[in-house]
């Protein structure tokens, strides 16, 4: 699909510059969404129909990432499906993380210290350097929530292969517009509801077999199960042979609207999406007079940003001292000259 044609698809009001908050619901999802709740409101809907959308949601992502659909779990939440990772870790095991990390992927490994683990938090751009035969796993965001910065990805994945480390990598705010191949790290965890423009309470994580097989499905349920629809009673205990294992059961609305999003990407291409997004972000840069940049996520310092973005109704996201503006498929050229006259 043609990107001018998908971009009809949303209804966002001028200004929205803040998809690294939360990204923006095309109309397939909207609707697939309503239609749900009302056959939910009027008790005429089959959760089972509400529940497939979980599964053509993990295939879409897999197709994303570029791994095997065998290999994804989803879950709700970054931290919930980093911790049985964290919990696998053994005792005195180290931690790298950068600084700057946002918690999601710093607070699973901290909880651990307790019981001997170590984590040693290092400047993100001296993160490759702070690798060493100490090191058990690195752990990382792909693009830096702050900020924006994008982590140099096989820079990373090569010095933790150099010293036998794990990497975890937390993809949240790259997954939706940065290509990238997860099958490179050891898991990948991404919430669904940014770049990928579901809900809230949506999240999938590539788990490599080799790291599968370390690891405990403390969470499991009925919907872990090797058929989900006979494992509703009693023992044994009968878990999915792949990463399905980790699922936890859905939260039916979310995936309803996950799905046709996730289609649409796959649909749009990862690539095109990346070059309309970095290509936003450097004309927003160009206008205030700064360089360009190889991200969809910028920050400036501007004297009173907020309040004079506010002031033109454009809504972006103040992180660390600065103004953090995204730019996503449904941005146009008419939104960052919006921001750009305001913040003039």
């Amino acid at each position: 699909m043609e990107l001018e044609q998908a971009q009809k698809l949303w209804q966002p009001q001028p200004g929205w510059l803040n998809t690294a908050s939360y990204g923006l619901p095309p109309d397939p999802a909207w609707e697939a969404l309503q239609d749900a709740l009302a056959a939910w409101r009027a008790g005429r809907g089959s959760w089972e129909g509400w529940s497939e959308t979980t599964d053509r949601s993990r295939a879409a992502f897999a197709k994303l990432v570029g791994v095997p659909v065998a290999d994804v779990s989803v879950g709700a939440v970054v931290s919930q499906m980093l911790a049985p990772v964290a919990a696998a870790l053994p005792a005195g095991a180290r931690v790298v993380v950068p600084e700057v990390e946002f918690t999601s992927n710093l607070f699973p490994w901290l909880v651990q210290e307790e019981r001997g683990v170590q984590v040693r938090t290092v400047p993100l751009d001296g993160l490759v350097d702070a690798i060493d035969s100490d090191t058990d796993l690195v752990a990382f965001s792909l693009v830096q929530s702050a900020d924006g910065t994008v982590a140099a990805y096989d820079e990373i994945v090569a010095a933790a292969r150099a010293h036998g480390a794990f990497v975890a990598v937390d993809a949240t705010q790259a997954c939706g517009w940065l290509p990238f191949d997860a099958s490179r790290a050891d898991v990948v965890v991404a919430g669904g509801y940014k770049w990928l423009m579901g809900p809230r309470g949506t999240g999938f994580a590539y788990l490599d077999p080799a790291l599968r097989e370390r690891l405990r499905p403390d969470a499991a349920g009925w919907y872990a199960g090797s058929d989900p629809h006979a494992s509703y009673y009693g023992p044994p205990l009968r878990l999915a042979d792949d990463a399905r294992r980790f699922d936890i059961s859905p939260s039916w609305f979310n995936w309803v609207g996950a799905a046709p999003a996730l289609g649409l990407l796959l649909e749009i291409g990862v690539s095109t999406v990346h070059a309309h997004n970095v290509a936003l972000a450097n004309r927003f840069l160009a206008g205030l007079g700064r360089p360009p940049g190889d991200s969809a996520i910028v920050t400036v310092e501007v004297p009173d940003a907020q309040h004079k973005l506010e002031r033109a109704g454009v809504r972006a996201a103040v992180r660390a001292g600065r103004v953090r503006a995204s730019f996503h498929l449904y941005t146009t050229p008419e939104d960052v000259d919006l921001a750009l006259h305001a913040l003039m």
